[in-house]
């Protein structure tokens, strides 16, 4: 498993900084099962990776996009040793082989009996509401063999707005609270033999995963993928509404 010591460091010393800067509340810890399993989570802001690992009592090791640690310079080297030493792998969103790379490499970490950490969404919400779940989290589930613990992630999108790199310490006047809501854990042991991993089962598996998470964070669904709307604000300059009404005819 990657080396987590500068993970177990900044737990140490960054918990009690961040508990007293914003109220932190995590509920369903008795949710959690022993060995190995994934967290899966929705997605409104970078400072989900840091709110999620201080609710957990065991290390949790996120796939981060790969953008992270492939960065040029002397920044983008220093910014790829952080994530590693708090034991982020980097996870290829590209699709086919490398991204089943990534996975494998996620797998590897479920089968040391280690916690990974996987936004099913594939990338931070646009606007809030939660997207349609990619595939891969499907089928780390059913390849390793775990139990997915769907977590609803609340309040953090108003300590980083969606497109804004500034940070909050309040909203409205008031300190901002951040709810981490780990729900029961969803086995899927009728998959685990392998003998039907078709498409559509993936699709039904990532949706119920999404679903779940869903009803965790009380976000509204959209039936399209976030990273499509996401590009399509940036290539046409619309707006979320409006990229979603795009893609959905």
């Amino acid at each position: 498993m990657p080396n987590t010591a500068l993970y177990s460091t900044l737990k140490i010393f960054g918990s009690p900084l961040l508990r007293g800067l914003y109220h932190h509340d995590v509920v369903g810890l008795e949710n959690l099962p022993e060995g190995p399993y994934i967290v899966a989570s929705n997605h409104l802001a970078f400072c989900d990776s840091i709110f999620i690992p201080l609710a957990m009592p065991r290390t949790v090791n996120f796939l981060a996009k790969s953008d992270y640690f492939t960065t040029p310079g002397v920044k983008g080297r220093a910014m790829a040793a952080f994530f590693r030493g708090v034991g982020q792998l980097p996870m290829d969103r590209s699709g086919g082989q490398k991204s089943q790379e990534s996975l494998n490499a996620g797998a590897q970490v479920l089968k040391d009996g280690g916690v990974i950490g996987i936004y099913p969404e594939g990338t931070r919400s646009p606007d809030g509401r939660g997207y349609r779940p990619k595939v891969g989290v499907a089928r780390l589930a059913v390849e390793a063999g775990v139990p997915v613990v769907p977590v609803g992630q609340i309040g953090t999108d108003l300590i980083q707005p969606s497109g804004s790199n500034r940070i909050r310490l309040r909203h409205d006047g008031k300190p901002i609270r951040v709810r981490t809501i780990i729900g029961k854990p969803l086995t899927f042991e009728e998959y685990t033999d392998g003998s039907d991993m078709s498409h559509r089962v993936q699709r039904e598996i990532a949706d119920r995963i999404g679903s779940e998470i869903r009803a965790l964070s009380g976000q509204e669904y959209v039936d399209v993928y976030a990273d499509r709307v996401k590009k399509l604000m940036a290539d046409k300059n619309m707006s979320a509404d409006e990229a979603v009404v795009h893609l959905q005819h």
